[in-house]
């Protein structure tokens, strides 16, 4: 039987991403990302529903994202499931908690040309700006480069092939 354990999310920080170090020197980041759905209720009126997700960044990538997202900054996540399981030590009940490890995260800019940065990253907030999630931009894929090179000619193929 086949297994996947994959996930695809475009949400805004929800709280300025945490950057620790490790014993051995491994940095790992940890964020909030909100995910907004908009969908039409029973009585035809338009809703949101937005979901909260822990994400854990490590290495390179967590530095990365540390250094240049903030509260609200825009992303695209890849990752994977992890069930975290632990006993409280004040109740002594067993406790879970769902979060996605980055593989890999895309910065997706803010519009509205508030500047500078390289191309693919977000560019920091302003100090108590928060973001509004309908203003934001949606993902978009890549422009396409254009038709393909056509197969050569067949008058142009060496005659000398052996099979």
């Amino acid at each position: 039987m086949a297994y996947l354990n994959k996930v695809f999310l475009i949400g805004n920080l929800t709280r300025d991403p945490e950057l620790r170090v490790t014993p051995k020197g491994t940095s790992i980041c940890q964020f909030g990302l909100a995910v907004n759905r908009q969908f039409k209720d029973e009585s035809g009126a338009m809703r949101d529903e937005t979901t909260f997700v822990d994400i854990e960044a490590w290495g390179k990538q967590g530095e990365l994202v540390s250094k240049y997202l903030t509260k609200g900054s825009p992303c695209f996540v890849e990752g994977r499931l992890r069930l975290d399981q632990w006993e409280d030590k004040q109740s002594g009940q067993k406790r879970s908690r769902l979060k996605v490890v980055l593989d890999n995260v895309q910065f997706l800019g803010r519009s509205g040309g508030s500047g500078g940065g390289a191309p693919g990253t977000a560019a920091p907030a302003a100090a108590g700006e928060d973001a509004d999630p309908a203003s934001e931009p949606r993902f978009t894929p890549p422009p396409s480069r254009g038709p393909a090179k056509p197969a050569p000619a067949a008058e142009s193929m060496d005659e000398d092939v052996p099979f």
